[in-house]
């Protein structure tokens, strides 16, 4: 009985002890598999944060860009619904002169500029060395001739005075203009370059006044400084100036080489974003818009 006994204790010891070493197999198992879901799962989460964060990046991007008042930053705002639906905000800084656009673009402030044409970008780029590429044309502003006194330029006086834009770019624009319509006549190949000194003949004896700026050249107007003013359409919009209805002479668009282009540090010219912003600026409704807006006081370009 003793020895009976004795067997019983000793399988019931048995089974005790093989019990707990299947648990704590289990417990051991249990936590290894716990673990490893767990970390799957967060190393998952992480995943799908990255992937969105990622996709979003994608999707949404912003540019920075510098503009003039009118009408470069209001053709910006119309775009802006469109180049939303591309995945592109804008954040439009409008300026009011020529220089600070170029300088704030060569320190990185801005991703773009769209404010200058081709000629006064290239002159800027010669003269302080910018880093900057043309990345697409946009449209014209032809430069006007406003007078309070005279209604045609047939009507100025001998000994005019004509007050132009103290913008180097612009006085080869402006003299040339002034030969089409017969005023005076330049040295033969002058052109886009052409300064005074280009003037050979004058027959009226006309007085240039080239030291205002182009943005004060509507308050000169408004002054009733001198005989005529040539104002740049940008600046007489702004200004509540009709190129078109109250300019006594405009410049003609044809073969106009004054584009006003969006410009961007050199290799940005090939950025996505840059080539959807130039494609949208020159979409159709866009274009419509630039025609209405202005009344053909600005006109859209696809070059």
């Amino acid at each position: 009985m003793k020895y009976l006994l004795h067997v019983l204790s000793v399988f019931a010891l048995v089974l005790v002890l093989a019990a707990c070493g299947t648990a704590e197999e289990d417990d051991t198992a249990g936590d290894g598999e716990g673990d490893g879901t767990e970390v799957d799962v967060e190393e998952a989460e992480e995943g799908v944060e990255e992937d969105d964060t990622d996709a979003t990046e994608e999707e949404e991007q912003e540019l920075t860009i510098g503009a003039s008042n009118v009408p470069h930053a209001e053709i910006l705002e119309f775009a802006s619904d469109q180049l939303e639906e591309e995945g592109i905000t804008l954040d439009i800084r409008t300026f009011n002169d020529y220089i600070v656009p170029n300088q704030a673009l060569d320190q990185e402030e801005l991703d773009a500029n769209y404010f200058q044409h081709i000629p006064y970008l290239e002159s800027q780029i010669e003269e302080h060395g910018y880093d900057f590429e043309n990345a697409g044309g946009i449209h014209i502003e032809p430069i006007g001739v406003y007078s309070q006194e005279y209604d045609s330029l047939d009507d100025l006086p001998e000994g005019a005075e004509i007050i132009m834009s103290s913008s180097v770019a612009d006085h080869g624009r402006i003299l040339s203009m002034l030969e089409d319509e017969g005023l005076i006549t330049l040295t033969e190949g002058a052109g886009v370059e052409a300064t005074i000194d280009d003037i050979e003949e004058n027959p009226r004896d006309l007085n240039f006044r080239d030291n205002v700026e182009a943005a004060m050249l509507p308050q000169a107007f408004d002054n009733n400084e001198g005989d005529a003013v040539l104002i740049n359409s940008n600046y007489a919009i702004d200004h509540g100036l009709s190129p078109a209805e109250d300019a006594i002479a405009i410049e003609s668009p044809d073969d106009n080489p004054y584009v006003n282009v969006i410009a961007v540090r050199s290799g940005d010219e090939d950025n996505e974003a840059i080539q959807t912003l130039v494609e949208v600026l020159r979409s159709e409704e866009v274009q419509d818009f630039i025609l209405e807006e202005y009344d053909g006081s600005v006109i859209p370009v696809n070059e």
